[in-house]
């Protein structure tokens, strides 16, 4: 009996001890942190707030949870009790016999503001979402004051303090009939296959401005309320004549303003690049991989990379480069002259050389509007200038600020002009779904975006169009994740970016065969793994590689295998 009893509990001891590595699959881990092994429905704590983990990952830098919803999904009434600041400079814009329309400035919150409630006295008149930062009131009586206050609320019912209040008096009848005057010194700022860039100096009215509408010939092309706009959706080496109409808050529509022509690019893309390009990072620094002089890139590259430039730590938002003295010893002494003299070489051969910002442990300080994205414009124009660079290459893996960097590449663009090439290299995370900060950049952006390079290395196991999460080095996962981004991502612009070599990155690592085989597949439904694509996609944009230096280390068999198969793509 005793030794049945012993049996038992050592049965249910060895049970137990069993069920503890499941146990642990899901559990509470406290505070989030980089470079920790997460399970399926652990829950960790971040600013405030509770999460759950949506896949199992590791974490890394730039992964918190409210950035990557696609790792993480918030718990309501887990933890959230800090409300957003107040709106800020509520102010009328506009009124009519019948309507007031109201502005203010963004609140801003530990996790992120969902939306704001636009109040009349002390009733609730109106929500808009949390990036909508104007309302329009109507349905009032004419000749009437009315006062309005607005607050700010989070994902977790966190309400603000209400905002100044501010009083508007709609229009008698027959109130506000002049227009607005023309628009003067309307101008093409910039060009690309598919888009006209432009600009103008603001019109006047008697109320106010609340906005223009742009023509593309007789046809409406686009309303904006700033003085700049670009019209997309344009037929490559085609002229269009463009003119603009002031609009004020009670319909009045200002005489057209002299009219200006502009020539969209030929189709490529950025310039004289081919359909299919290959774009390759090379390093300005030494690590293991080949020392290259910019001159010895093999002339399958139609993109250079030239990572990276640095953080000017004199000036928030300012960056530096100059040619590593590691990198320049390794050289027998060269110089930034001599790069100089690389670029201009490379340029006869109709490539392309960018200057890449951040890298794995690079960032840039574009946290605040001014005189940041001042000093980096300046800075960045100033290196394109001195050494002939053609644009530059997003590579920001530890967060960045959508609204600045924005406005930031589009003041660098106008500097730089047509001929300007912006690519971008987010991580597989960073593609995961509509929502993330670089799929807002290229929203944004897209007008000018000659590619985005997809990293499709040291990702650990992502999920794909199908909802199935497939592992990294795998054609599948390449595919797989493509066609997510597709959904996104206009086929012309998305690269396939991979390892050149398995000492390259972490993780991912396919043989240049693969990477063709998934170009096949997605461009023609041919050479697909078990997963296939929704659709077909021709216009695939191309391949990258980290990096051109380790491409070295296998006779650039990278290049040479992947490259010969880009220009027999259709």
């Amino acid at each position: 009996m005793a030794v049945k009893k012993v049996l038992s509990f050592l049965l249910i001891a060895a049970l137990f001890i069993t069920l503890i590595p499941a146990m642990a699959f899901a559990a509470d881990r406290g505070a989030w942190a980089p470079n920790v092994a997460y399970a399926v429905n652990d829950t960790v704590t971040y600013s405030g707030s509770s999460y759950k983990c949506i896949q199992a990952h590791t974490s890394q830098v730039g992964w918190e949870p409210p950035i990557v919803p696609a790792l993480w999904g918030l718990i309501q009434g887990g933890g959230d009790t800090q409300a957003p600041t107040a709106p800020s400079n509520l102010h009328a814009t506009g009124t009519t016999t019948s309507s007031v329309s109201l502005a203010w400035n963004a609140s801003t919150d530990n996790i992120g503001v969902t939306g704001y409630d636009i109040y009349q006295a002390s009733t609730l008149v109106g929500s808009v979402s949390g990036s909508t930062l104007s309302y329009t009131k109507t349905g009032l009586n004419a000749g009437t004051t009315y006062t309005y206050t607005v607050k700010a609320k989070d994902a977790a019912g966190n309400v603000s303090a209400a905002s100044n209040s501010v009083s508007a008096t709609t229009n008698t009848s027959g109130g506000d009939t002049q227009a607005p005057t023309a628009p003067t010194n309307l101008s093409v700022t910039g060009t690309t296959s598919s888009s006209v860039s432009l600009s103008w100096t603001a019109s006047t009215d008697n109320v106010g401005v609340t906005g223009y509408d742009v023509y593309n010939g007789a046809s409406l092309a686009v309303s904006v309320t700033g003085t700049t706009a670009t019209v997309i959706g344009l037929a490559a080496s085609t002229t269009y004549t463009f003119t603009v109409k002031a609009k004020d808050a009670a319909g009045n529509v200002s005489a057209a303003s002299s009219s200006v022509t502009g020539t969209t690019q030929g189709s490529g893309g950025g310039g004289s690049l081919p359909k299919h390009t290959l774009t390759g990072y090379w390093q300005n620094f030494t690590n293991g991989a080949t020392n290259l002089k910019l001159s010895s890139v093999p002339s399958q590259y139609d993109i250079i990379a030239v990572a990276f430039a640095d953080m000017d730590t004199t000036k928030p938002g300012g960056v530096i480069f100059n040619v590593d003295s590691s990198l320049s010893s390794a050289l027998g002494g060269y110089t930034n002259a001599n790069l100089t003299s690389d670029i201009q070489a490379k340029h006869t051969q109709g490539k392309k050389v960018i200057l890449s910002v951040g890298g794995q442990n690079g960032n840039i300080d574009l946290s605040s509007a001014s005189p940041n994205v001042t000093n980096f414009v300046n800075s960045m124009y100033g290196l394109i200038t001195q050494f002939g660079f053609d644009g530059v290459d997003i590579d920001l893996e530890n967060g960045l600020n959508v609204a600045n960097l924005t406005s930031a590449i589009r003041q660098l663009q106008q500097k730089v002009g047509s001929g300007f090439i912006l690519t971008m290299a987010p991580q597989t995370i960073d593609m995961q779904n509509q929502n993330t900060s670089y799929m807002q950049l290229y929203n944004n952006l897209k007008d000018i975006t000659t590619v985005i390079n997809v990293q499709y290395y040291n990702s650990g196991c992502m999920l794909g169009r199908d909802g199935v999460c497939y592992s990294q080095g795998t054609e599948n996962f390449l595919t797989a994740l493509s066609d997510l981004t597709l959904q996104w991502v206009a086929p012309s612009q998305l690269g396939l970016g991979l390892p050149a070599t398995t000492s390259a990155a972490g993780g991912g690592y396919v043989s240049p065969t693969v990477v063709n085989n998934a170009l096949s597949c997605l461009a023609t439904g041919s050479n697909c793994g078990s997963y296939k694509p929704v659709a077909k996609y021709p216009d695939i944009r191309g391949a990258m590689t980290w990096s051109i230096n380790w491409d070295g280390t296998s006779s650039y068999n990278f290049a040479g295998t992947v490259k010969p198969f880009l220009v027999s793509m259709p």
